[in-house]
């Protein structure tokens, strides 16, 4: 309502002053009352997470290219010539950063996953093992041999 443009910077001072906030790259980011992101609760664990494409964190586009440098976009109802990522490529998140995606097919019982990388792949480990057991929790939830 345009009554309500006057009082913008004064409703967004007043929000900075009760809720913890943090300005990077110039975009204001704000955390509900209650919540720490510095606390152990939010640590980073050493875990692949493969997203559906419809989680919350998928829901911004704008969001997403601003926190990780590279869009996201669900191409179900793409036609395949104009696919750049896959029928229904699932993000794929490590140590907090989406650093890629995977299409998961099945072949004859057995979970066949297609991964690729928007930058270098990881090389340690730590991530190999976190990927594979991600991979079999899915073929475990999944049924799958």
């Amino acid at each position: 309502m345009p009554q309500w443009c006057d009082q913008r910077q004064a409703t967004l001072q007043r929000t900075r002053a009760r809720l913890l906030n943090a300005q990077v790259d110039g975009m204001w980011w704000l955390w509900p009352e209650g919540e720490n992101p510095t606390s152990k609760r939010y640590a980073l664990a050493e875990k692949v997470h493969l997203l559906a494409p419809f989680d919350p964190v998928m829901w911004d586009r704008r969001r997403f290219e601003m926190l990780w440098n590279w869009a996201y976009r669900f191409e179900a109802y793409t036609p395949a010539a104009k696919r750049l990522r896959g029928h229904y490529a699932l993000p794929l998140l490590w140590r907090g950063q989406a650093i890629g995606r995977a299409n998961l097919s099945t072949r004859g019982g057995v979970l066949t996953p297609e991964i690729g990388y928007v930058g270098t792949v990881p090389n340690d480990r730590a991530f190999a093992a976190a990927l594979e057991q991600e991979l079999q929790d899915i073929s475990v939830f999944l049924g799958l041999a």
